[in-house]
């Protein structure tokens, strides 16, 4: 029963919602542009407000089309947003939304999208904004390119002639061209100067553009540079760039012609490559340009002229003839050349001087040269005097050698020139070294070297004290002689050696000492080392034995049976080696042996071996003429055995 009378209230509330709803507002802010580098991302912010808030707002976002029509390319509802397909913008596009800002989102600018966007917004109502932004697209040019005439340019011609074209490419917006002559920009001026500029749509959209410029030319345009510069545009800002510089061929009538050396620069010196070149101040096609040298009469129809490896004789006045075939006029210029030169140098005495020792020493050296000269002497590549003269008081054997002389020119470098003298000092032999030399060796074979200076060389003879002469090789030396002799040395022994030439003779002795037989023969004087071995003696009964220690380096074991009397010994064997450190070891050796011996026989008189104790006497009986007498000895060089007193062999007796 309440509802029929609630019914009349909720009409009223919907009647009064849709009244509220028609009032309300909406209101949408946008920039007027958007700039952004072609290949870029661009962002086109929209912001709106609503007092319905986001739930029940719609975002539409279309661009416009050269002919003003309208297309969709985003559409966000309160339950739905997709981007429209199947337009320029599909896969490129995004929302973003934020509060009250929707922002569309393209990727991968195209100059096709330079565009104006439009951004709506619808509420619930009927009401509705919108906002609109351009974008703008940028697309910075190729480096610009410019040409120049090939041909020369008359100045007489009574048309403008072309100078060169610039081309610039691939450019959004338009890129401007401008001319500049020695940098001031050049405008088109009637029967002066005509610039005519192309602009060509590439396919992708981006502009291209040519200029050319044409003019009329005059003298001073043979100096000039020409360049193109260009301008476009990026976000923001205006940027400029400028083409090479580039000059043209003017010609126009002489007035006076120059000649001069093109190399080498400065001095100009024998041997040299000699380059004249030859300009005037006109530049006419029709004309011939003649180089001609005045002595020889040398001459090229051209304006350069090369000649090689130039004497003294290539010097002289050379003259330059310009002549226009029109009205064969001559135009003459003339430039005088030096060729400078050094001759080689002359030493006097030629090639080799002698003086005795102790004489003075002159020699000198010149060098004809055009230019002024600096003379030094070297010998052994140390300088040892400076000018043309060399001079030396008193010659000694230091003075004698090869000495260069060497001229050179201070002005010019890598100019000189050199020659060589031989200096001989006459003398007496002077020998390197003491009078008397020690030479001490280990070895058996001995090698000396003799050197002995003086001129003329000197003849190297070698001899012993025993008055033996030796055989030797001998070798001449820069200041004398060299000889080298070798033999073997059994003991202590002088050598000499002896040179002499027409002057004098100078000898020097050499006293050797042979170490390694002054030790063997030191070893063979020594006292002999007594040592005593026991024997192994087998004897019969009644039979005395006398046994004596034996001398000897080696121990001997003698064996006597009842009928055999045996002594083997071994004499020792002394090797000489020629290396030192194997003279050292024997001697080493033998010295230990002597010890030991001299230890053993010490101990074998203390009676510590051989069950001896101080000196022993044996019991015997009366011997008769029977009894057998044994005696043992030995030395470095025999044995000796006793048997018997008439060499009988008895049977020992009972002791």
């Amino acid at each position: 029963m309440a509802l029929p009378d609630t019914a009349p209230l909720l009409v009223g509330l919907l009647l009064l919602c849709h009244a509220f709803r028609a009032w309300a507002l909406v209101e949408v802010n946008m920039e007027d542009k958007v700039e952004v580098m072609a290949g870029e991302t661009a962002q086109i912010t929209c912001m709106f407000t609503t007092d319905e808030g986001l739930g029940g707002t719609t975002i539409q976002w279309l661009y416009v089309l050269p002919n003003k029509e309208r297309k969709i390319i985003y559409n966000k509802e309160p339950m739905h947003e997709a981007a429209e397909q199947n337009t320029p913008f599909t896969g490129r596009i995004s929302l973003n939304v934020t509060g009250t800002a929707a922002v569309l989102v393209i990727r991968d600018v195209g100059v096709m999208d330079n565009l104006e966007f439009i951004c709506v917004i619808k509420t619930l109502t009927p009401e509705e904004a919108e906002g609109r932004t351009q974008l703008q697209v940028f697309k910075s040019p190729t480096f610009p390119t410019i040409e120049a005439v090939e041909t020369g340019i008359s100045v007489n011609e009574e048309e403008p002639s072309k100078i060169g074209s610039c081309r610039v490419k691939n450019g959004y917006p338009k890129p401007n061209i401008t001319w500049y002559r020695n940098n001031m920009p050049l405008r088109n001026t009637p029967h002066e100067v005509d610039v005519k500029s192309s602009i060509t749509t590439e396919w992708s959209g981006l502009f291209s553009v040519q200029s050319e410029l044409t003019m009329k030319v005059k003298k001073e345009d043979k100096d000039a540079e020409f360049y193109c510069e260009v301008v476009y545009f990026v976000p923001g800002a205006t940027k400029m760039t400028e083409t090479q510089r580039i000059s043209i061929t003017v010609y126009y009538p002489p007035t006076e012609v120059n000649i001069w050396v093109e190399s080498p620069k400065g001095i100009i010196k024998e041997g040299d490559t000699l380059e004249l070149r030859c300009e005037n101040n006109g530049n006419y096609p029709s004309s011939i340009t003649t180089i001609k040298h005045q002595n020889s009469g040398y001459s090229v129809e051209n304006n350069k002229m090369v000649r090689t490896n130039v004497t003294r004789l290539d010097g002289g006045v050379y003259n330059c003839t310009f002549m226009e075939t029109d009205n064969f006029e001559e135009i003459l210029g003339s430039t005088k050349v030096s060729v400078n030169y050094l001759e080689s140098a002359v030493i006097t005495p030629k090639n080799s001087i002698t003086v005795m020792e102790g004489e003075e020493l002159k020699a000198s050296c010149n060098a004809l040269s055009s230019l002024q000269t600096s003379t030094a002497w070297f010998k052994n590549e140390k300088l040892v005097s400076k000018g043309n003269s060399l001079s030396v008081k008193s010659a000694t054997f230091e003075t004698a050698g090869m000495y260069k002389c060497v001229v050179t020119v201070p002005e010019m470098e890598g100019m000189k020139t050199s020659g060589t003298l031989q200096v001989n000092v006459k003398g007496s032999p002077q020998i390197f070294g003491p009078d008397v030399q020690e030479v001490e060796t280990y070895e058996t074979t001995v090698n000396l070297n003799c050197s002995a200076r003086g001129f003329p060389a000197p003849t190297i003879m070698w001899s012993t004290s025993d008055g033996k002469n030796l055989n030797a090789l001998q070798t001449e030396t820069e200041d004398g002689a060299q000889s080298e002799v070798t033999f073997k040395i059994t003991s202590n022994v002088k050598v000499f050696c002896n040179a002499s030439n027409d002057f004098g003779s100078k000898v020097v002795e050499f006293n050797i000492k042979a170490i390694l037989n002054t030790i063997l023969t030191t070893i063979t004087s020594m006292p002999t080392i007594s040592t005593t071995t026991r024997s192994t003696t087998t004897i019969a009964s009644d039979t005395v034995v006398h046994t004596t220690p034996t001398t000897t380096t080696t121990t001997s074991t003698n064996t006597i049976t009842d009928d055999t009397v045996q002594t083997p010994t071994k004499s020792p064997n002394i090797k000489k080696e020629s290396k030192g450190f194997v003279i050292a070891i024997i001697i080493i050796a033998i010295l230990l042996l002597a010890i030991l011996g001299s230890v053993l026989y010490f101990l074998y008189k203390k009676g510590r071996i051989c069950g001896r104790s101080g000196k022993q006497d044996f019991s015997k009986r009366k011997s008769s003429k029977d009894n057998i007498v044994v005696e043992m000895k030995s030395d470095n060089t025999e044995e000796a055995i006793l048997l018997g007193v008439n060499g009988e062999k008895q049977q020992p007796n009972d002791q």
